[in-house]
């Protein structure tokens, strides 16, 4: 496995003329540093492709315009304490990330479940997110029953029916499963990402794109729904609180 944890970001703007100062700072100061750490085995991040995806009507994600993620080395400790104290050393230089009018709507840690390649891709999934992508789908769902009968269907469903169905589908490099682990608490920046989740309680499914981010979304969401209403489906058993195509940042360009 490429790695033990992953560190999810869910971010939204409340000042829409904020958009490129934090596209700079994230793209060429914070990305960066992040990057550079031993312990981060990589990091990436994404812009909302359009607003057609799903999300919880006025729930905490409908706004959601940024999503990133990084990947952290074993041992998972050091690599997270280290990645904190860098977080602490750049309020320090008075480079952020207190940013005003962001919004970190999900800050949390993510156990990875099981990687999936596209046949054509060639690659293994542990090197997909180091393959160029132009884009992600995520989708975020909540689960009551974080280990019930019900939610364990679900998730053979996923992994034997419907994550084979959107790899096969053109524009689509890949997928990654992940699992709540625990919110970030930040040692000393005011970052409290606190969330009643138990363990296991919310799931991440993330799409590698290699197609158009929007028209890859949409046959993304056509074989969801034709998948579902396939008379062996399970009852969904979770909530999703957001799905939706993101784009690739291409620095310069997109601000």
């Amino acid at each position: 496995m490429l790695t033990d944890l992953a560190f999810f970001s869910f971010v939204e703007l409340a000042d829409a003329a904020q958009h490129d100062a934090y596209n700079r700072w994230h793209q060429l100061d914070h990305r960066p540093e992040n990057l550079a750490l031993p312990g981060v085995a990589w990091g990436d991040r994404w812009a909302r492709a359009a607003t057609t995806g799903l999300a919880e009507p006025g729930g905490e994600f409908a706004g959601t315009d940024y999503v990133a993620m990084y990947w952290f080395r074993s041992p998972v400790a050091e690599s997270v304490a280290a990645w904190d104290r860098l977080g602490e050393a750049s309020f320090q230089w008075g480079r952020g990330p207190i940013i005003p009018g962001v919004e970190r709507t999900l800050l949390a840690f993510f156990r990875p479940v099981k990687g999936y390649s596209a046949p054509r891709v060639l690659v293994d999934p542990d090197v997909l997110p180091y393959r160029p992508n132009r884009g992600i789908h995520v989708t975020l769902t909540r689960y009551p029953e974080a280990h019930g009968a019900e939610t364990h269907r679900c998730f053979g469903w996923e992994d034997a029916r419907l994550i084979p169905a959107l790899v096969a589908v053109p524009g689509v490099a890949g997928a990654w499963t992940f699992s709540f682990s625990h919110s970030q608490q930040h040692t000393t920046l005011p970052f409290d990402g606190s969330r009643t989740e138990q363990p296991g309680g919310l799931r991440i499914r993330l799409l590698y794109l290699d197609g158009d981010p929007v028209e890859t979304g949409e046959a993304i969401r056509r074989v969801e729904n034709e998948t579902a209403a396939h008379p062996d489906a399970p009852q969904e058993a979770g909530d999703v609180l957001f799905s939706s195509s993101m784009r690739t940042i291409i620095p310069w360009q997109d601000w």
